[in-house]
């Protein structure tokens, strides 16, 4: 999952930050509203940790931002303001989740799970597409029942595109958003081809129908033929 930490507490942003990535997470930081309005303007993410007091803004403010833009992106607030009406507000800008500091970093990323659980699949522990099974806990897929092993990028990689399943996908969102912001630095987006082929071959092999087009000069779809 790609996840943005707006926290400009430098060591808990880092404390969640280190947690977060040894869960096998792709991290992105912002100390600033400022920052945290540049980032969720350009790049897109499975989930925003959003601390409401920053330096030069509120987080509400970057909710209201979100709302305007019709952001997808879950939203968990953590807070070290134990205010109901602030829960409250909070929640009805949109926000998914609010966190009470300080927490437990193992809770913090349970949260995380339910959200994005929800956001992706509707509260279900799986998404199923034809003969294709994605258990979202245990991070694994098969096909007819039959387990198909995967490493943790073509994991996340078909994910995201059984996620948004009939959506054209271009290459450079699908490289943004399973090597993080920096991957705009890349000199070429073409690799994220050998890592579809590998997905395709690795899920036809095991019987499954072949779900990815190529669409000339932009990416790719997942769809049934």
């Amino acid at each position: 999952m790609k996840i943005l930490i707006v926290e400009d507490e430098l060591i808990l942003q880092s404390s969640i930050a280190q947690y977060l990535t040894d869960e096998g997470n792709i991290c992105s930081t912002a100390s600033t509203y400022t920052q945290a309005m540049e980032k969720v303007g350009v790049y897109q993410y499975d989930c925003i940790l959003l601390d409401l007091t920053l330096p030069d803004g509120e987080g509400l403010q970057l909710l209201n931002y979100l709302k305007r833009l019709n952001k997808a992106e879950g939203v968990i607030i953590i807070s070290a303001r134990n205010s109901i009406d602030q829960r409250i507000e909070g929640l009805n800008l949109g926000a998914d989740d609010y966190l009470i500091k300080p927490f437990h970093l193992s809770e913090l990323n349970a949260r995380i799970l339910a959200v994005v659980r929800r956001k992706s699949a509707q509260g279900e522990r799986h998404i199923q597409f034809n003969e294709i099974r994605i258990d979202l806990d245990a991070k694994e897929v098969t096909v007819n029942g039959q387990e198909v092993h995967m490493t943790k990028k073509e994991f996340d990689l078909l994910l995201y595109f059984v996620s948004n399943k009939g959506r054209v996908i271009s290459k450079s969102a699908a490289v943004e958003h399973i090597w993080g912001d920096d991957s705009d630095m890349a000199d070429s987006f073409d690799f994220i081809y050998t890592h579809i082929k590998n997905i395709r071959k690795k899920l036809t092999d095991a019987g499954s129908e072949d779900y990815f087009h190529s669409v000339y000069g932009i990416g790719y779809k997942f769809i049934s033929t």
